[in-house]
């Protein structure tokens, strides 16, 4: 084959995980093919609700200014018990915002994904194939051959790796015969979306709620501008496409509103699941988004873990692919893809199935005392709990091997001043790459083979709102060396740390040279 038909990276599906896949690696100037079987966008609204995380990913496609108009902060969710009490409220991260935006948003999805596929298109190296099929591949110790059916012709695309991002029903998944774990949740549920008129509105509450009711949990999300969206659990004996029906849908609806006060979106059955791949990677062929992993929906985070994939491995296929890594190194680079996201994976579902477990209990004597477990925890006066406090860090994989608060976490992105004194976020002035974040007064030694890694030293009057200043006072350290997908690699607690926290990273990445070639990865 020639190599000109070769591509560095093949994608199977082009969700929001696939997008922002291809997205990510055609910036870096990787050749990349995506297929797709549906024609268009998924016009019905799935996910509703993305965090600062993925935001900060989509300012780095340069998307944000078309996504934002699609977008709104999301409400405090309060919890109410059996009798109708509060008994938690989860909220956001107070002001300054430590990523530089709303740390929860609603959207609506379909122009949201609309302007990922438009940014794409703008990339002369990424090849997007609508409507058609992968329906078989094979990989070899060079690359991996897919074939691809359309209704015309059956032919092949040869790429060096594959990124299968085609849901949870995946079906390279299916042919590697990767089985999926069982994270013990398994109920089903329907989900309905109402277009909500302003007669409506005046009958729904303000912010969005968790019903955690033995008869019936479900939950209300408070969407962008008129969109409502309730979770509605399914009894034993219920027919899930009973339920779906206009009538029946309403009929469940009818303690909030009436036919009369808005129009169904949507409303379809689900079973909502907590699964993990058991390998994220077989050969040259990884898994992302939902044919990696499915959880409830009870934090919004379906969505953002698809992000979270893509941005881990792009980062890391690149340098391998570029030869900035390379040999056994780079082979371990694309292993701690699977290390770490599965790690992750499981931790958050864990927290969200306490989540659930507070949501769905069925046991009225049990939903009780789960009530005044709560209330007595609190003194009867409920707090406010973020919902980024529940996120995990990375605990395993391409990081430093000396233990700290920050070590794994994502790292903050502050409001700087410019050289003209304009406030901009620290990834506009810095970029994507390796980053050492140095806190005020710290200066580097004068070693040569610093130079080359992008270094951001911030003096006092530098971080606008103090968000890094607190986040070096919090974690007790003076420098963070930050990887490309924005998550901590180690930090020095005192100057002379640094330079060896700098070779540890280089060493984990196999290379030898100065830290030139280390900024290029």
């Amino acid at each position: 084959m020639n190599t000109s038909d070769l591509y560095d990276v093949a994608i199977v599906g082009y969700g929001p995980a696939g997008q922002v896949a291809a997205g990510l690696l055609g910036q870096r100037g990787l050749k990349v093919y995506v297929c797709e079987r549906l024609p268009d966008v998924y016009q019905i609204p799935r996910a509703i609700a993305l965090d600062h995380e993925i935001m900060r990913v989509f300012q780095q496609l340069g998307v944000v200014e078309a996504i934002e108009p699609y977008t709104e902060p999301f409400t405090n969710s309060e919890y109410y018990g059996v009798d109708g009490q509060l008994i938690r409220r989860m909220t956001m991260v107070a002001p300054p915002y430590p990523q530089g935006y709303t740390p929860s948003v609603v959207f609506t999805q379909p122009p949201v994904e609309r302007a990922l596929r438009a940014r794409v298109a703008q990339m002369p190296s990424v090849t997007v194939e609508l409507g058609v099929q992968m329906s078989a591949l094979t990989q070899d110790d060079r690359g991996v051959t897919l074939q691809i059916d359309d209704t015309h012709r059956r032919r092949t695309v040869r790429a060096r790796y594959v990124i299968a991002c085609d849901g949870g029903s995946s079906g390279v998944r299916t042919q590697l015969g990767v089985e999926m774990q069982d994270l013990d949740f398994d109920e089903p549920w329907l989900v309905v979306d109402v277009l909500v008129n302003e007669q409506g509105l005046a009958k729904l509450p303000k912010v969005s709620v968790q019903y955690c009711e033995p008869q019936r949990p479900c939950t209300l999300v408070v969407g962008p501008k008129n969109h409502r969206r309730w979770e509605i659990s399914i009894l034993p004996g219920e027919d899930p496409k009973e339920l779906a029906t206009p009538e029946h849908t309403w009929r469940l609806l009818s303690r909030w509103l009436t036919p009369e006060d808005g129009e169904l979106w949507r409303q379809a059955s689900y079973r909502f699941h907590a699964l993990v791949a058991k390998q994220w990677r077989r050969g040259r062929v990884f898994l992302a988004g939902d044919a990696a992993h499915m959880q409830p929906p009870f934090l919004g985070q379906g969505m953002c873990q698809g992000v979270r994939d893509v941005a881990n491995l792009s980062w890391k296929l690149a340098a391998v692919l570029q030869g900035d890594v390379q040999g056994p190194a780079g082979q371990t680079l694309l292993d701690s893809y699977g290390v770490e996201r599965q790690g992750h994976v499981r931790e958050l579902t864990s927290r969200i199935k306490g989540v659930g477990a507070v949501i769905c209990e069925r046991d009225a004597a049990k939903a009780r005392a789960r009530d005044a477990r709560l209330l007595d925890a609190c003194g009867g006066k409920i707090p406010d709990t973020p919902r980024q406090d529940i996120l995990p860090p990375l605990e395993r994989g391409l990081l430093s091997a000396r233990t700290s608060t920050a070590r794994g976490s994502l790292f903050p992105q502050p409001w700087l001043n410019d050289t003209r004194g304009t406030r901009r976020r620290m990834d506009e002035l810095a970029g994507h790459g390796w980053r050492l974040v140095l806190a005020s007064g710290v200066e580097l030694p004068r070693d040569d083979w610093m130079a080359g890694l992008t270094t951001v030293a911030l003096g006092i009057s530098d971080d606008v709102e103090g968000v890094v200043v607190s986040w070096f006072l919090r974690h007790g350290c003076v420098a963070a060396l930050v990887r490309p997908d924005n998550y901590v690699f180690g930090v020095a607690c005192v100057a002379a740390e640094i330079c060896a926290l700098c070779e540890e990273a280089r060493a984990a990445l196999g290379l030898s040279g100065r830290i030139a070639e280390f900024q290029s990865a």
